[in-house]
């Protein structure tokens, strides 16, 4: 199962499915992240955390946490 906190730099992904219950899966789908939609991995903190993607036209920082709930192709 790869994650979008796996995916590399300069890619676009796929969402395959959200894992996480909840508000927490709730808050993910209300920044436009749902199955189906493509996320362009834009660039990584110089520690790893947050990820910065471009989804659905704007571009939002997501934490390692919450990119590990999502799963992607």
């Amino acid at each position: 199962m790869k994650t979008l906190r796996d995916a590399t730099v300069g890619s676009t992904v796929k969402v395959v499915k959200l894992h996480g219950e909840g508000a927490v899966k709730r808050r993910i789908m209300d920044m436009g992240i749902t199955k189906g939609v493509e996320v362009y991995v834009r660039k990584l903190a110089p520690l790893g955390d947050p990820v910065e993607v471009n989804v659905r036209g704007y571009e939002l920082s997501i934490r390692k946490a919450d990119a590990e709930m999502i799963e992607v192709e």
